[in-house]
Order: structure tokens, then C-alpha cells, then sequence
């Protein structure tokens, strides 16, 4: 790529690598900042050029130092990135003329972001649906509320402008009840609980949250979880959340010792219980491979209409990938006991 090439890019993303930082490749640096990134993505960004350290191409091994620029540029305006209405089927559990909700398969991004311009549920909303509501300045229609690209699970999108505002304000204010099912790493010792612990952006990794206990940097974040199953080896939980922080559940499970089931940004990718016979490790992997994501699933939502001012509630069955796991681990669990 020529400079007169380079001069007509646009910038989309900017970083300044802190005093202190130690050598880092460049991919691994931008991993850690952008939220939706993958390596895959960022090496291809590189390798057309797109990668800019202090103003000057890099390949994706490139090593940021300490004051380095790194920023991401392309052909067209961040700002005028426009959503492409996409034909992707969608499960619609209810719709009326306020609401709609949408039972969000895993693997399916909320709303475009960094390498993720399409094929996300709202590149779907756009195509299915005629002027649903944005908020403010964000290119998101009828996006009220998001949930993680592996965690499968139901979603309210609002139709129109009244509803976005109410239905907003219900999750800002937290006035209303979300219940998720999630399979997690060893025996859980009490049967309910309340997690609490301020949640912040990982110090170390910008791409995951981590627990600040003590308060001093993030924001307040409380968990509540009862015992559905136990397998011995991981447990089945119902979680309700009193506060709607990003990744609270798998990091606040995290940070009592029991990550998610196959949650690779947490830690729970691993055989973290159980034994060291071979059979039991393949065991596990064949587990992981039935469930290639977190096992974290958006049971359910429960709030009052915004037209209607009535309670309704949807729920949302395990998706086939978690009930057979979960279907494994109690097999598993009932031989052992046999």
C-alpha cells in the first residue's frame, strides 16, 4: 500500500501502548482492546495493510512496545459503516405490535462490531423489520440489551420508540427478573448463594472482566445462583442476576473457583476436575466437543409489558448442544454411582 494510498484511509481504532508495556505482538496487543476480535481477523488486517504503528504498516508479528501508536485503518468512514439488512432466519418465540422475542442461537453476534460487519442478529432485525427504534446515535434497531456471542438465549427487542424507552429503563433500573442456566466446573458447595464483587475490565487482558472485591475499581455486581443438578465433577445452576454487568456470571464464577463448562476466555477449557485416567479425559473432550462454548444459556425474562403495564414472562429450553451435554455429564454421574 502507497502513502497516497494510506492518506485516504479512516481510522477506526486507536491505542497508545502504556509506559512499561512489555513487547507484544501486535495481534495479541489488539486482542486484548477490541471486544469481537479474533486472531484470524487481525492477522488479515494486517496483512492488507491495515495496521498502522505509529503511522507505518506492521505485519501482525510485530512486537508493540511501550509508547508505540497502534490503529486500525480502512477505506470508508468509521462513523458512516452502514448496516446491511441481511435475509438470516431468526427464532421468534412471541411478537406483538411493542415487542418481539427472539430466541438467539450460539455462535450469532448481537450487533456488528470489529470483523463482525455482518451476520449479526441485527443485520437480521434490519432485514425482517421496517424503522424499529435506535437509540441515541447507535446503529443497533431495537436493541434493548445483548447477551455473548456463545451463549445462546432469549432476547426482547422493541418495536417502536415508547417501548425502547420503557423497556430500556426496565434493564437500567434492573426492574425485571433474567434467569440463565449454566453448567459449571466442580461441586458447588452450598446449594444457593449470593455472588457479589465489583466487576472492571481485566487489568491484565482488556478483552475479559475480572472481580475487584474490595471495590476499588469497576462496578458493583451481584450474582444470585441455586443448585439445579450435581454431577459430581461440575454442577448445573440457575442464576439470576440483580445487576447487568458484561460477562458477570462467567466472571463471577470464575472468581469463586468455578468457571463455565468450556468457557475458553475464563479458564474453563481445561479438565479442571476430576480424575487422571484416560478414559475420563476423553470423556471430557468428547464433552467439549458436544458443547463447543460456554455453557451458559438466557433461560428466561420476566417483566411488565410496556403497552400493557401486565406481567409476562418468556422462557427458552436448553438449545440441543447444552442438553446433551448436560445429558452426558448425568449418564456419567449415575454410573459412577452404580
Amino acid at each position: 500500500m502507497s502513502t497516497e494510498e494510506r492518506s485516504e484511509l479512516f481510522e477506526h481504532f486507536d491505542f497508545t501502548a502504556s509506559i512499561g508495556q512489555a513487547p507484544l505482538r501486535v495481534d495479541k496487543f489488539l486482542m486484548n482492546f477490541i471486544d469481537n476480535a479474533t486472531r484470524n481477523k487481525i492477522q488479515k488486517a494486517a496483512a492488507n495493510g491495515n495496521i498502522l504503528v505509529n503511522n507505518k504498516p506492521v505485519k501482525s508479528s510485530y512486537k508493540v512496545k511501550s509508547g508505540d501508536r497502534v490503529s486500525i485503518v480502512y477505506t470508508y468512514p468509521k462513523q458512516t459503516n452502514e448496516l446491511i439488512p441481511e435475509d438470516i432466519p431468526l427464532k421468534i418465540d412471541y411478537e406483538d405490535d411493542d415487542l418481539l422475542i427472539v430466541n438467539k442461537e450460539a455462535g450469532m453476534v448481537v450487533h456488528p462490531g470489529f470483523g463482525n460487519y455482518d451476520g449479526t442478529l441485527v443485520n437480521a432485525l434490519a432485514y425482517h423489520f421496517d424503522n424499529l427504534p435506535n437509540k441515541s446515535s447507535e446503529n443497533r434497531p431495537g436493541l434493548v440489551h445483548r447477551i455473548d456471542k456463545n451463549t445462546s438465549g432469549v432476547l426482547v427487542i422493541a418495536k417502536n420508540e415508547e417501548s425502547m424507552t420503557i423497556l430500556s429503563k426496565k434493564f437500567e433500573e434492573r426492574d425485571l427478573n433474567r434467569l440463565y442456566v449454566a453448567l459449571v466446573w466442580g461441586d458447588i458447595k452450598n446449594d444457593s448463594d449470593t455472588i457479589t464483587g465489583n466487576i472492571g475490565r481485566s487489568l491484565k487482558n482488556r478483552k475479559i472482566m475480572s472481580v475487584f472485591p474490595d471495590g476499588e475499581y469497576g462496578k458493583n455486581a451481584i450474582t444470585k445462583y441455586r443448585v439445579i443438578e450435581r454431577f459430581g465433577y461440575v454442577t448445573m445452576v440457575e442464576c439470576k442476576l440483580e445487576t447487568g454487568r458484561t460477562h458477570q456470571i462467567r466472571a463471577h464464577f470464575k472468581h469463586i473457583g468455578h468457571p463455565l463448562f468450556n468457557d475458553a476466555e475464563y479458564g474453563g477449557d481445561a479438565i479442571l476436575k476430576g480424575t487422571t485416567f484416560t478414559k475420563y479425559k476423553q470423556f471430557v473432550q468428547n464433552c467439549f466437543k458436544t458443547c463447543s462454548r460456554q455453557a451458559l444459556h438466557a433461560k428466561s425474562l420476566e417483566f411488565k409489558h410496556p403497552k400493557t403495564d401486565k406481567l409476562v414472562s418468556f422462557s427458552s429450553n436448553l438449545p440441543d448442544d447444552m442438553y446433551k451435554l448436560v445429558e452426558k455429564w448425568r449418564n456419567y454421574s449415575m454410573n459412577q454411582r452404580e
